[in-house]
């Protein structure tokens, strides 16, 4: 009976270990962002400021407030966002060196190489999110059926508008992280880049439908603004991939 409760305690042994450092780096990444969001607070009008830019420069859009606690909550809102751009590089090193450890050990160095990638990856995501996606989608979605009446005025409360800015923001940047994960399947051996390169066709299916599962917008127009740069992001990790998978037939042949 003794013996059993050994196995089983040693069994669920690596089970324990990965639930500790995944709590270690949930705690980790609560703290930086927190620190971060603490520091955002004093630039959290100015942010607010910037952000609305794409808003105010349609002119037709009103801000209003609806509750007395609104400009707190966007004070709030704004200090969490900037706190999760100040503390990128600690999560993103934190998430990666949770998930990497699969890897053999002469492999995590490529953690050094991955790490900023994945980090400058998330922030085009969220420049593209902003200087293109935003504009556009922001026009057609406040003024879609405008037309049907005579007077129409859009109305847009600012917590609603940080909201909706975070959710494209984490959507967009996410997303752009494609290129490292198929990298990363490729240098393990799961996937090579001649199984990308024959799967063209059911990768723009995947993508065009991950588009439309994974838009923060029903419309259209912001999908297809996602969809074309994660298929251009897909093409790209398969020349990328052809040297990856040629270095680590180098060094399999070596050993």
């Amino acid at each position: 009976m003794r013996r059993r409760k050994r196995q089983l305690n040693e069994a669920n042994l690596p089970l324990m270990e990965h639930l500790r450092a995944l709590r270690k780096v949930l705690i980790l990444s609560a703290y930086a962002i927190l620190i971060g969001a603490m520091i955002g607070w004093f630039f959290s009008d100015q942010t607010f400021g910037y952000l609305a830019a794409p808003v105010i420069h349609l002119q037709e859009i009103t801000f209003i407030t609806t509750t007395p606690l609104e400009p707190m909550l966007v004070k709030v809102k704004v200090s969490l966002l900037i706190g999760i751009v100040l503390a990128l590089p600690v999560v993103v090193w934190q998430i990666w060196s949770f998930v990497l450890p699969a890897l053999k050990q002469n492999e995590r160095k490529y953690l050094y190489f991955i790490f900023p990638s994945s980090v400058v990856l998330f922030l085009s995501g969220v420049g593209l999110c902003f200087f293109v996606v935003l504009p556009i989608g922001l026009k057609f979605l406040l003024f879609v059926g405008g037309e049907a009446v005579t007077s129409y005025t859009p109305f847009l409360t600012k917590t609603s508008y940080v909201s909706f800015l975070t959710t494209m923001f984490l959507t967009f940047g996410l997303v752009f992280q494609l290129p490292i994960v198929l990298l990363v399947l490729i240098r393990i051996g799961v996937l090579t880049p001649q199984d990308l390169a024959t799967k063209r066709r059911w990768a723009f299916l995947t993508i065009v439908i991950l588009a439309v599962v994974v838009s923060p917008t029903p419309d259209l127009l912001t999908q297809l603004l996602m969809a074309g740069p994660m298929y251009l992001l897909y093409e790209i990790s398969i020349w990328l991939g052809y040297l990856v998978a040629r270095k680590r037939e180098n060094e399999l042949a070596l050993k």
